[in-house]
């Protein structure tokens, strides 16, 4: 626990503070993240985590993540067309390998990079958002997330009766998902009143619900893949908390998910 706790504010701080400068330095350290959990998925799935195949996928980490905007730089193609090229690249590893890369290597590297590039992407732009307020918006999806993994921790051992999804994470329970939702509505809402305006509580309320459920959903994504793959952490970077991927779970798949339902009015 005492390794658990020194990690936890070491890292909180290099992280929120980097959150808080924001521009280059902060994108940088979100790329980082995303091709740290990148590794950790590769090797999780017992792939040569810097062999050619794997090199492809971390090219497609760095089209979706590489601070382009902030460098000055054009982005060599748009998402939508290189996300279909790193889809063929893939596809003809196996051709050129003559298939002894399988179809299945392939599409797990595929999946793996579209899965953490994406949602690092948009971790990294809600920083950078074109209304100058892109602080307030990583902290109330970052607080909230948060909120409900409080909620859903404590609520569990306090009242936790029913097993949520046992099959894949033995220890949620139902009352501990629903917990969770109450305290990230909760922390929404305030976040609501404390913004003068700038936050809705109709689009507050809605994002409490998604940091909930979709991350609660995120990381029963993340319990089942580990479990296929008889695993307890996807890496050791963060001692006492495992990998990138263990502590990102739930961001990696909120931050696009409330930006593609526009529930951020910026």
């Amino acid at each position: 626990m005492k390794q658990r706790v020194i990690t936890g504010i070491v890292a909180g701080a290099v992280f929120l503070g980097l959150c808080f400068m924001g521009g280059l330095w902060y994108h940088l350290l979100v790329l980082a993240m995303s091709l740290i959990g990148y590794y950790e998925f590769v090797k999780m799935t017992k792939v040569a985590p810097f062999g050619g195949t794997a090199v492809i996928g971390y090219l497609g980490i760095l089209m979706f993540v590489f601070p382009w905007n902030l460098l000055d730089i054009a982005l060599p193609l748009p998402i939508g067309n290189g996300t279909w090229l790193l889809m063929l690249l893939f596809l003809l590893v196996t051709v050129f390998s003559k298939n002894r890369v399988g179809i299945q290597q392939v599409s797990l590297l595929f999946l793996a990079s579209v899965y953490i590039g994406i949602g690092f992407l948009y971790i990294a732009e809600s920083r950078n958002t074109p209304d100058g307020h892109g602080l307030f918006w990583t902290f109330l999806l970052l607080a909230s997330i948060w909120a409900s993994d409080a909620g859903a921790y404590f609520v569990g051992r306090k009242l936790g009766r029913n097993k949520l999804w046992p099959a894949i994470s033995p220890n949620k329970t139902i009352e501990g998902a629903v917990g969770g939702v109450i305290i990230a509505v909760i922390t929404a809402m305030i976040f609501a009143l404390l913004s003068d305006g700038l936050l809705p509580l109709g689009n507050a309320l809605l994002i409490g619900l998604s940091s909930a459920v979709i991350g609660q959903l995120g990381d029963l994504v993340q319990s089942a893949y580990k479990r296929v793959y008889g695993i307890k952490d996807s890496g050791s970077l963060l001692p006492g908390h495992g990998g990138i991927l263990d502590r990102c779970d739930s961001w990696i798949v909120v931050f696009p998910f409330v930006h593609m339902l526009s529930l951020l009015p910026y």
